[in-house]
């Protein structure tokens, strides 16, 4: 089992950067892909990024991409997510899942964490 707590989050204007931070329990993070997933208000929660077990393969939704960066520190079970060039329709509740495949929908990712606000202002 794995739990996920996110951090970093937080209130900044368009062309800004954050970067979050998910860190995960357990002795098995190796073994799960990690992936960031964004739900805005009235909307269903939609795919950000992904990384693989090694942290050489990442995929992004085509509306980050260019201007996020997913990396993962397998030593210290840690996830990141650089957010550069910030806009307001980023803003949105970043949730870190771990999954057992390299794969892109939410339903496929077994563990989340609580999540953490981002919210860009124009």
């Amino acid at each position: 089992q794995v739990q996920l707590v996110e951090s970093g989050g937080g209130l900044v204007h368009t062309g800004d950067s954050l970067r979050l931070s998910c860190a995960a329990s357990g002795r098995t993070f190796r073994k799960y892909v990690m992936g960031w997933f964004r739900q805005a208000p009235g909307k269903e929660r939609e795919f950000v990024a992904v990384i693989d077990w090694t942290g050489r393969g990442a995929r992004y939704a085509d509306s980050v991409k260019a201007r996020f960066t997913i990396s993962r520190d397998n030593a210290r079970n840690m996830v990141y997510l650089q957010m550069n060039s910030l806009r307001p329709e980023d803003t949105a509740v970043y949730y870190c899942a771990a999954g057992p495949n390299y794969r892109l929908a939410p339903a496929l990712y077994d563990y989340w964490g609580q999540g953490t606000q981002v919210t860009v202002s124009s």
